[in-house]
């Protein structure tokens, strides 16, 4: 693969940590600003909106302009958003912040996998898509275990002094190893949105919606399902986040191969059908830690997995439209990401936490139904 790649890689690392360090910390957040965890959800839903909304629009106005120089205008926003986290000390303020950030980090990602498709040979594509998105797993091996060491030391806007610096080290390393990279030939938006047209491609945004609605119902609320369940927390709960994020990072790669290797759509299918499944057996062997922690690492291995294959049928079905399609499906990511989280709110607020992993696997199973469905269409 083109070493540039890994590159992206590190970009959509520091994305995951903006978008997922904040999982860990909820329930510190929730308790300094004295609202409910439901509450503090929102900010996980604000941001997943905003990302959604953010993305296409972003991608299309900034069509023509040289590709580095946008990077570093995407990360100055980021440094900028995130130092308000630090100093916020209201919900809105909080949430003001978490939408600057999700907008940078909508167009930030874009690029990251429209520019990998664009550099990779057809038969390491989705290879390239699949390490491209282990930037993001990997913030989970990292940024969720950190920011749960960091907001325990030294409360939970400490984990956003962290990004900061690590942005800034970022715009460092950029500005001095990443040669220019010209925008692709312009095509009008109104021409690339033409492709959804197509069922197939409607259908699997589709998928992913839902699968992101289950996937988030549960894991925007893990910390206190791990904290009810197994009754663990400090530096136990970090050490299990890293195990998780070990998963993700492995579910990444194996997604992305298992998609050159077998297909597309059998790795979609395939993985969800396990995911749903999964996501209803975790009730079942809640209170045995044994049984637990390995299921939940099965668990992120498959969140990780769907992913590349859904990107890589995307940019196969429609391949002069892929820029925009693997936006579009960024956003439709986060609206699932945003639905979900706010699912799983009510769930908590309105039953137990206990809850949330079957009613994830709901959504999930409606996914594998509309999956099924998209791979049959040709």
């Amino acid at each position: 693969m083109d070493k540039r790649i890994y590159l992206l890689t590190t970009l959509t690392f520091i994305v995951g940590l903006v978008e997922l360090i904040i999982g860990g910390i909820l329930p510190f957040i929730a308790a300094d600003l004295n609202i409910s965890l439901g509450q503090a959800g929102l900010l996980i839903s604000a941001f997943s909106l905003s990302f959604a909304i953010a993305g296409p629009v972003l991608l299309s106005l900034t069509a023509k302009m040289e590709r580095k120089k946008l990077i570093m205008i995407v990360l100055v926003l980021f440094l900028f958003s995130n130092g308000i986290a630090v100093v916020s000390n209201s919900l809105l303020v909080l949430l003001i912040s978490r939408i600057l950030s999700a907008s940078g980090a909508a167009l930030l990602v874009s690029l990251c996998l429209t520019i990998a498709s664009q550099i990779s040979l057809e038969a390491y594509r989705s290879r390239a898509i699949g390490t491209v998105l282990m930037g993001v797993s990997a913030s989970l091996v990292l940024g969720v275990p950190l920011g749960l060491f960091l907001g325990n030391e030294w409360g939970w806007r400490a984990p956003f002094v962290f990004i900061v610096a690590v942005t800034f080290i970022l715009m460092v390393l950029i500005q001095f190893t990443l040669n220019p990279i010209k925008p692709k030939p312009y095509v009008p938006l109104s021409t690339q949105l033409r492709a959804l047209r197509k069922p197939t491609i409607l259908l699997v945004h589709s998928v992913s919606i839902l699968f992101f609605i289950g996937h988030l119902t549960l894991y925007a609320f893990l910390t206190p399902f791990l904290q009810s369940t197994l009754h663990v927390s400090g530096n136990a709960l970090s050490f299990l986040y890293l195990l998780f994020g070990i998963a993700a990072i492995c579910g990444s790669w194996f997604g992305g191969y298992a998609s050159d290797r077998f297909g597309n759509r059998q790795t979609m299918v395939v993985a969800l059908a396990f995911f749903a499944f999964v996501l209803f057996i975790v009730p079942l062997v809640s209170t045995n830690g044994l049984l637990l922690i390995p299921l939940l690492m099965l668990w992120n291995f498959l969140s990780w997995t769907i992913t590349p294959a859904i990107q890589g049928h995307l940019v196969a079905s429609a391949p002069k439209t892929s820029d925009i399609q693997q936006s579009i499906n960024n956003s439709a990511t986060h609206v699932g990401m945003a639905i979900g989280s706010v699912v799983g709110g009510l769930t908590i607020d309105v039953y137990t936490v206990d809850f949330n992993a079957p009613v994830g696997g709901f959504f999930a199973v409606i996914g594998l139904i509309v999956a099924i469905i998209a791979v049959k269409i040709k």
